[in-house]
């Protein structure tokens, strides 16, 4: 197979990097400065082990098509629409994206899709530079179909990941996997926003409390933290690359980039979707959702907000919506 990795940052260039590390045949789908720098320069992949230039193909749209190609989406949902729509419609494509909304929209508008559980410290905050961390494997990356079930290109997907210096693992139950990391991801925001200044427990236990509330009360099956931490066991352990740790995930990386936008209509937005539909409270994803994008249009650092002055607008929040 030939994987086109659209949205080469911080997960898709580590696995787009990777699969070409071991032989597999690449194209990374890029755009502005990181396109420019990766036809220019190649990948500069580094990792705990190694930091290596590749010279992997790069396209900035789409490219002439083979029979094997399949479509490895890593984009930010708020990118999934326009990233997809130039892209024919019968290809296979595999949401490696956080969140759980990414593969309904894929399936509206291509016939095979699949999602992917992604479990990998990376970076990217420069164009052309990806950082991964973890070790000694990169990342652990379930996969199945959406919205269920196995088949044999995902036992193969999954087979050239092991190869490539992940935890691959074709699985039935993909989106439960999936639901487990939106709780995990409910605190990205807490994180762009107050970087990591010491109080963040009080928050992360309630926008998770709301979290898991929301689920219950909806039905949906999310893996237990216990069942995730011996899945994962010491295949993945975060190090630091060069001497220098992760400075922090997805939605830090957004305000440090100064992107003008975040994920967190997608991740803290869920529940709060879920809330409205369900009549059940979710002050605190409400203000983190609002505020992180706000942040991201003002373009502001991450860090710029004090554990207090977020708990004081939950606090706000709740009183005015009449949640306890």
């Amino acid at each position: 197979m030939r994987y086109i990795v659209v949205g080469a940052g911080a997960v898709g260039g580590t696995i787009g990097g990777r699969l070409f590390q071991s032989g597999h045949d690449v194209v990374l789908v890029a755009r502005g400065a990181h396109y420019d720098a990766l036809r220019r320069d190649g990948l500069r992949l580094a990792t705990p082990a190694s930091t290596e230039t590749l010279d992997i193909p790069a396209a900035s749209g789409p490219v002439r098509l083979r029979d094997d190609d399949v479509l490895i989406l890593a984009v930010k949902s708020q990118d999934t629409v326009a990233a997809l729509d130039p892209w024919p419609r019968h290809l296979p494509v595999v949401c490696a994206q956080n969140g759980v909304a990414n593969e309904r929209m894929a399936l509206r508008r291509f016939d095979h899709v699949y999602g992917m559980c992604v479990w990998l410290p990376s970076s990217h905050l420069e164009p052309g530079a990806v950082t991964a961390y973890g070790a000694p494997m990169s990342g652990m990356l379930q996969l199945g179909l959406y919205p269920g079930g196995t088949d044999e290109l995902s036992e193969q997907l999954a087979a050239d990941l092991r190869k490539s210096f992940f935890a691959g693992s074709a699985v039935p139950d993909v989106m439960r996997w999936k639901y487990a990391k939106l709780l995990g991801n409910l605190g990205n925001a807490y994180e762009a926003l107050c970087g990591h200044a010491p109080g963040h427990e009080p928050i992360l236990e309630r926008v998770t409390a709301e979290g898991r509330a929301v689920l219950n009360a909806a039905g949906i099956a999310y893996a237990s933290p216990d069942e995730e931490a011996a899945r994962r066991g010491d295949q993945v352990r975060t190090e630091p690359v060069g001497g220098d740790p992760r400075g922090g995930g997805s939605s830090w990386q957004s305000l440090a980039r100064g992107s003008g936008t975040i994920e967190a209509d997608y991740l803290n937005g869920e529940i709060v979707l879920l809330g409205r539909e369900l009549g059940i409270p979710t002050p605190a994803n409400e203000v983190l959702r609002r505020e992180a994008n706000r942040s991201a249009r003002e373009r502001l650092l991450p860090g710029s907000m004090s554990p207090q002055t977020l708990a004081g607008l939950i606090d706000a929040h709740a009183a005015a919506s009449g949640a306890r």
